[in-house]
């Protein structure tokens, strides 16, 4: 159910962010926040991340589907077990699908978060997608250590 949970809440989350941005600001405007954010600066992107392959939106979305569909395949398997994991794969398709909506329906992503003069610009699918990176590595270093521990207890 976590994983169900955590995918659902960030594809809401992201589309609200790039409907509010659509709705409430004009493409190149540039708003500063300051702190960890410093600045909302309004973005479509027609390619994928670091503006690359501009022009095949759509094609990435089909790659975003047949990324979710691995991983309910490996969920449906077995193979992503435990909390951290569920979580992980939770953002990672919560991610790809806000992404993947953004392609099939608009052929461009709405990108808004910049977190520095030299860094690019995202939204919260793409941060989403990263944390669910973590989250992954973290899962099988914590499923890595259990093993290890078994294994060592029978010495």
């Amino acid at each position: 159910m976590l994983f169900y949970i955590t995918a659902i809440v960030i594809l809401i989350i992201d589309q609200a962010s790039k409907l509010w941005v659509r709705e409430h600001m004009d493409i190149g405007e540039v708003i500063p926040v300051g702190s960890i954010v410093q600045q909302l600066e309004h973005y479509e992107n027609s390619g994928m991340a670091f503006s690359l392959f501009q022009g095949y939106a759509r094609l990435f979305g089909i790659v975003a589907l047949v990324f979710i569909v691995l991983i309910m395949y490996y969920r449906q398997k077995g193979e992503i077990q435990g909390r951290v994991m569920n979580m992980g794969a939770g953002f990672l398709v919560g991610g790809a699908a806000g992404n993947m909506v953004d392609r099939f329906f608009r052929g461009t992503v709405t990108d808004f978060l910049k977190f520095s003069e030299e860094g690019g610009i995202l939204n919260f699918a793409d941060i989403a997608l990263n944390v669910g990176v973590l989250l992954f590595i973290a899962g099988a270093g914590l499923s890595w250590l259990r093993s290890w521990r078994v294994r060592r207890s029978h010495f």
